[in-house]
């Protein structure tokens, strides 16, 4: 009985523990935010770039605008709150959430490039292989948040492999895969962050 009390004690330890550790730079309005502008973007697509496969410069120029956007408001809030907290455990749960997701911007970006210069003819396949590079940037950090955000990873992947299946022929290009593969996805991340992080009885 001792042994099992003395078990039941380190698991309650090593909980407390992993929830100390839980890295809390990301917010869930900034967040939501990037959702937000998202969707306004999808909502205005046609507008600003009528035809996308014959100006696939124009369509990459607004969706990349959106994604930096949402990158300056995010690391914003990661200085803001690094700052507030001042050096120590804080700022180095920073740095390695950002050492574990840069990568895959990185990678989202460079093969971005390397599409439109070499390979415009296959620049439908964009927004699909977007969500499978964000999806597994989440899964590269999701350790660092609550256990939930690991469906956020899988519905980025599920939400790309759609986009590559569906997003072909008349639906290329479509707004409406940003619309729910980035719109939904970040709204689902906010709503995880706030519930398990943020809201008072989840403290």
């Amino acid at each position: 009985m001792e042994l099992r009390e003395a078990l039941r004690q380190i698991s309650e330890i090593r909980a407390c523990v992993a929830r100390s550790e839980m890295f809390r730079g990301y917010r869930s309005a900034t967040v939501g935010f990037s959702a937000v502008i998202g969707m306004i973007a999808a909502a205005f697509q046609s507008q600003w770039v009528a035809t996308p496969a014959t100006d696939l410069g124009r369509y990459l120029v607004g969706w990349v605008s959106v994604a930096a956007v949402s990158v300056i408001v995010v690391a914003a809030e990661f200085i803001w709150r690094s700052e507030i907290n001042g050096a120590g455990r804080s700022r180095q749960m920073t740095r390695l959430a950002v050492e574990q997701f840069a990568p895959c911007i990185v990678v989202g970006a460079l093969m971005t490039l390397s599409i439109y210069r070499y390979a415009p003819q296959v620049g439908w396949m964009l927004p699909g292989l977007w969500a499978l590079i964000f999806g597994l940037g989440v899964f590269a950090s999701y350790r660092l948040m609550p256990r939930q955000v690991f469906w956020v990873g899988a519905y980025y992947i599920a939400c790309g492999c759609g986009c590559l299946q569906w997003g072909q022929g008349g639906n290329a290009f479509s707004p409406w895969l940003m619309f729910i593969t980035f719109g939904g996805g970040q709204l689902l991340s906010a709503a995880i962050l706030y519930w398990y992080l943020e809201r008072p009885d989840a403290r």
